[in-house]
């Protein structure tokens, strides 16, 4: 059943591609899953999949099509997570300009905060940080503004954005962990 199949998909027979889809897609979506842990990438992927192995299937010898396409589906999903990983280094990276290096205060968090594996991740997370930490983390660190700016727009004095700044940070050590990032 599953060779005739085949042999009708490669001889452009979209029915029985079509089944072939039905029949593999949960495997195919499962393989993508386990490398990328992300639904809605994993989604994405699958959709990528179905192409390069609608566009190679001329290239299958009848070595195993369970395996032939799990093959594709996991060389698809590692080539996402390394782009994805580029594109995050590259977004954080943008936000690093604007930080002044020169300030040991900044040398510190970017150290923390920014340097992790998945720097992407760190800005994604910033949501789970009580409101008034992610104010100034994001205002100083990701925005570039002063201490002055930040006291201004918030109506507090410098001396209270510092100490939010100096508890932001300890609760991001706190509750932050390397693992979570990678």
């Amino acid at each position: 059943m599953e060779e005739s199949l085949i042999y009708r998909a490669k001889n452009g027979n979209e029915q029985a591609f079509r089944l072939l889809i039905e029949t593999y897609k949960d495997y195919v979506f499962k393989s993508i899953y386990g490398v990328l842990r992300n639904q809605k990438d994993a989604e994405d992927a699958s959709q990528e999949v179905w192409i390069k192995i609608y566009t190679s299937l001329q290239s299958y010898e009848g070595q195993g099509f369970k395996t032939w396409i799990s093959r594709i589906a996991v060389r698809h999903a590692i080539d996402c997570k390394r782009k994805k990983a580029r594109r995050s280094e590259e977004l954080v990276d943008e936000f690093a300009i604007g930080i002044d290096v020169n300030s040991e205060r900044n040398h510190l968090v970017e150290r923390s905060v920014l340097q992790k594996e998945q720097k992407q991740l760190v800005l994604k997370s910033l949501d789970q940080a009580p409101a008034a930490y992610r104010d100034v983390i994001e205002g100083y660190y990701i925005k570039g503004k002063t201490y002055q700016q930040l006291a201004q727009e918030q109506n507090v004095q410098v001396k209270t954005i510092e100490t939010r700044l100096y508890r932001a940070r300890l609760w991001i050590r706190k509750h932050w962990k390397e693992e979570d990032f990678l």
